[in-house]
């Protein structure tokens, strides 16, 4: 074997560990488009190992919307050509459609002919997530969900939007009443104009009301100047008022003026201000019961129930767990400029049995310590929050069955568990137990799912 044979491997081997070391995902097809060589990052943007792509055509791996009609690579090996900078969707292995820029050229071999083509490509997730973080533009499409029940909701909101209806969103803390709020305005002819949230259990009643319709100078000692407010902010546009369920008896009779007359006085004033806003509301308390023990109007109710969304609590739509935890690990991704890929088995399963008394915000809170505290590419068990761990581990025991001897033994293993942090190798080794019969006993107590 001469030099230049020994230098070829050497250098194939080397292009590859360069080709798996950057961020952009990279890959060649053979002149019939099936995919041979696929690289780390590829696997990672696509979520498609790369034993399972080589060989497979490139259009069955990437179902671009491009695919079909317009396939770049296609057209660089029969045209020569080279494309820089095309946007493109690609629909990923868990059902996500993401954008994708991509560049790709014919592949040529010594002899200048083609031998296929070569792509490369990255995620605009990040990009995308940073233009709608400062923009605040949300459509139905960014509400993560499989769930029957939100579905059936997505086919109607955008009748709800092209209409000027009020709206009555009803759903409990931390389900996303704000999120289809501004879907709906954002899906609306509105959507050039203002979107103003303000939370009225968050404010009590005398600085809520100027709050709302502003005051003029001199209105009361402090009032120096003239303050608009939120319903002017919201000029042409659309307000949201979460927590309507909070307003004083006074507030809500202004409040049904607003709806009943399309105007409002800020304190102070000598004339009505005419308000060109679409109302949403949301509640998590039942207004009917409300109206029945006399803290509601009526009336008030009927003006903002035209349209009612009722959301699922979390529990409600379990199925939508796994998708909602990749959201928010794309989420955290880019805030905190990470490379975590997924949550353990593990973990997958303890939060699909955990109750989730704080629904979709309880579980962002959860992913969000868990970026903090995770070390790995992977979330374990120990990354989750301590109380979290402790507070399903003590309601699992209450509802045991547990004899009192049992009980003892399974404390021992439960805070043995605690201090090394769920390892359960050096667990057995403090408790002189076999790897296998750590984990039966962790299984009889309800320690563990698997």
């Amino acid at each position: 074997m001469n030099d230049s044979d020994k230098i070829k491997p050497l250098t194939e081997t080397l292009s590859k560990t360069i080709l798996n070391s950057i961020v952009e995902g990279v890959f060649t097809v053979d002149n019939n488009l099936r995919i041979t060589y696929f690289n780390k990052a590829a696997e990672k943007i696509t979520g498609v190992k790369q034993k399972n792509a080589i060989g497979e055509f490139c259009f069955e791996t990437f179902k671009a919307n491009v695919c079909e009609t317009a396939c770049p690579i296609k057209k660089s090996i029969l045209e020569g050509c080279t494309i820089i900078n095309q946007k493109v969707n690609i629909l990923r292995f868990d059902g996500k459609e993401i954008p994708i820029s991509i560049n790709c050229s014919a592949l040529k071999n010594e002899n200048g002919e083609v031998i296929g083509g070569v792509e490369t490509f990255r995620d605009l997730s990040t990009i995308e997530a940073l233009r709608k973080e400062i923009v605040k533009g949300y459509t139905f499409e960014d509400i993560v969900s499989k769930n029957h029940k939100l579905l059936e909701l997505f086919n109607i909101l955008p009748n709800i939007a092209e209409s000027e209806s009020t709206v009555l969103i009803q759903g409990p803390s931390g389900s996303g009443k704000e999120l289809f709020a501004r879907a709906i305005h954002n899906l609306s002819f509105r959507n050039e104009g203002p979107f103003v949230a303000i939370n009225c259990g968050a404010l009590p009643d005398n600085l809520l009301e100027s709050e709302l319709f502003g005051y003029y100078k001199g209105a009361f000692t402090d009032a120096q100047k003239d303050k608009p407010g939120r319903f002017e902010l919201a000029k042409g546009g659309t307000i949201f008022l979460d927590e309507v369920e909070s307003l004083s008896s006074a507030t809500q009779v202004k409040l049904l003026r607003v709806l009943q007359e399309k105007e409002f006085e800020p304190l102070g004033a000598t004339s009505s201000v005419n308000s060109d806003v679409r109302v949403i509301s949301a509640t998590k308390a039942n207004l009917l019961d409300l109206i029945a023990e006399d803290k509601f109007r009526d009336d008030l109710f009927f003006r903002l129930n035209i349209v009612k969304l009722e959301l699922p609590s979390l529990n409600e739509r379990k199925d939508d767990i796994p998708y909602l935890i990749n959201h928010f690990i794309e989420l955290f991704n880019y805030k905190m400029e990470k490379m975590i890929t997924s949550v353990s088995n593990e973990v997958l399963e303890f939060l699909m049995n955990y109750s989730f008394p704080g629904n979709i915000r309880e579980l962002e809170n959860v992913i969000e310590h868990a970026f903090v505290m995770c070390q790995d590419e992977v979330i374990e068990l120990k990354d989750l929050p301590h109380d979290l761990l402790v507070t399903e581990e003590n309601v699992k025991r209450k509802n045991s069955t547990i004899e009192p001897l049992q009980q003892s033994e399974c404390d021992v293993i439960f805070e043995s568990l605690e201090r090394h942090s769920w390892n359960k190798a050096e667990v057995a080794k403090e408790l002189k137990l076999h790897r296998s019969t750590l984990w039966r006993k962790m299984k009889r107590y309800g320690l563990i799912n698997d």
